[in-house]
């Protein structure tokens, strides 16, 4: 079955950076495109970034957008999300997520698998 699992979440002051991983298994992992979201206390979950595919195409949320990089390694299922100057606003619980269905990778609907996430805390 599909399983995914993030690490790298930690406690950081403003400023500072942090690369998540996501370990990914069970299914053929280079065919889905992949995202990560992230959900603060008291909001919604909301898609943070996604990579196709093979990785050529990337896109991003306009608060993370210059800050974070997501990528991934199909020789090694793995997704990373690195993150730059990290702002207390992106405080959050961050889930990587794959895509239902062998789609073309253009909408942060439709992820139906997720891992149980990894903490990031910013202070200022």
């Amino acid at each position: 079955q599909v399983q995914l699992e993030e690490s790298g979440g930690d406690s950081v002051e403003a400023g500072g950076s942090l690369t998540l991983s996501c370990a990914a298994s069970g299914y053929a992992y280079h065919t889905y495109c992949m995202a990560w979201f992230r959900q603060a206390p008291g909001k919604g979950r909301e898609g943070v970034a996604r990579v196709s595919s093979a990785g050529r195409r990337t896109y991003y949320a306009d608060s993370v957008k210059g800050r974070f990089t997501i990528s991934r390694d199909n020789a090694k299922n793995i997704l990373y999300l690195q993150m730059n100057n990290l702002k207390p606003e992106d405080t959050a619980m961050y889930y990587c997520a794959r895509d239902s269905f062998l789609s073309a990778c253009t909408t942060f609907s439709g992820f139906a698998y997720w891992g149980p996430g990894t903490q990031v805390t910013v202070s200022s």
